[in-house]
């Protein structure tokens, strides 16, 4: 266990060990490492996109949640980036369908129809309960320890790439077009780290606090990581 006493770490160990948390991500999860290999089956491939749906609704109400609690006006500027980037938006003629639309796409070209996306009947309990966990906790503590719980996007564009180059070999059957929501990850991930880092960064800078953030980090990636043990239970593992 890490002593809180002693001095803060600097920005550039503090990073390093926030990134370290990183082997914890759910792309080591025995699940995600079946998809990523070519060895899921379609329903396997089907219930992930099918309860990922709750997480992928759950992102924008999350980031609503850390702006209103955040009172500085320049991090509600660049954060709600994020809200559009997920839910869309059509504004001086200018549309973008959203994250949240392209996930829907995915999982049309994964042989789901619209309906039994949205309608939630394929998710599982365990897997809505740690979504919801996630939610409250942006909503309850303040903004930027939710902001540091969103720090898993510091593993996230490894993931989307890993998809983006196996999933078109090993699952040819889903159409190229419903891997869009992946595409666009890849950079938006990039863009909301720095952003992410940036407040962390700057606000957990004593030993306690940033001790706290590792903390942070840890349960956003058990979240993660639970979503894939239900998912696992459901539709079982192949080797």
């Amino acid at each position: 266990m890490l002593s809180d006493s002693g001095s803060a770490w600097s920005r550039t160990e503090f990073e390093a060990r926030l990134r370290e948390q990183g082997k914890a991500y759910h792309i080591h999860h025995p699940f995600n490492v079946m998809l990523n290999t070519g060895k899921a089956t379609p329903e396997q491939i089907r219930g992930w996109v099918a309860n990922r749906f709750s997480y992928q609704i759950a992102i924008p109400v999350k980031d609503a949640a850390v702006m209103s609690n955040c009172p500085d006006r320049e991090i509600r500027r660049g954060w709600i980036q994020r809200m559009l980037d997920h839910d869309g938006y059509e504004i001086g003629g200018v549309k973008d369908e959203g994250g949240i639309e392209a996930w829907i796409r995915l999982g049309i070209a994964c042989g789901l129809t619209r309906e039994e996306i949205t309608d939630g009947r394929h998710i599982i309990p365990a897997v809505q309960f740690a979504v919801d966990a996630y939610i409250n906790f942006a909503r309850q503590r303040p903004w930027q320890e939710s902001v540091c719980s969103s720090l898993t996007e510091l593993f996230a564009p490894e993931i989307h790439k890993q998809r983006l180059a196996t999933w078109p070999e090993h699952y040819p059957w889903i159409e190229s077009t419903g891997l869009q929501y992946f595409r666009n990850r890849v950079t938006q991930a990039r863009r909301d780290v720095e952003q992410g880092l940036e407040v962390t960064l700057g606000y957990f800078n004593t030993k306690p606090l940033q001790l706290r953030a590792l903390d942070i980090l840890k349960f956003k990636l058990d979240v993660l990581w639970a979503m894939n043990d239900a998912m696992a239970t459901r539709y079982g593992v192949n080797t």
